[in-house]
């Protein structure tokens, strides 16, 4: 199983336009990817519904796990995603 572990850039956390970023950014990733707070129970990263439900906030550690082939990759990808706060989804996502 791959994990990455990752502090939320956005300064507002996983809520509505960064939530919506990071869904379609793991929706296009292509494997299974599942999201959770360090100590919580983990989603599927896909569902916009369920991001939101996290209430992960700025600055606070994430976690991301697959266990789908290219899930080093994709998971690369979230991380930096997340990491970095982005306004918009990378073209290489």
């Amino acid at each position: 199983m791959a994990e990455r572990r990752v502090n939320v850039g956005w300064a507002e956390g996983l809520h509505a336009r960064p939530a919506s970023i990071f869904v379609r950014a793991a929706t296009a990733a292509g494997v299974p990817v599942t999201i959770a707070k360090a100590d919580g129970s983990p989603v599927n990263a896909a569902s916009m519904l369920a991001v939101l439900g996290l209430g992960a906030q700025g600055g606070e550690e994430i976690v991301l796990t697959s266990d789908a082939e290219g899930a080093e990759e994709a998971l690369d990808r979230l991380a930096k995603l997340v990491a970095e706060g982005l306004d918009e989804l990378p073209e290489t996502v």
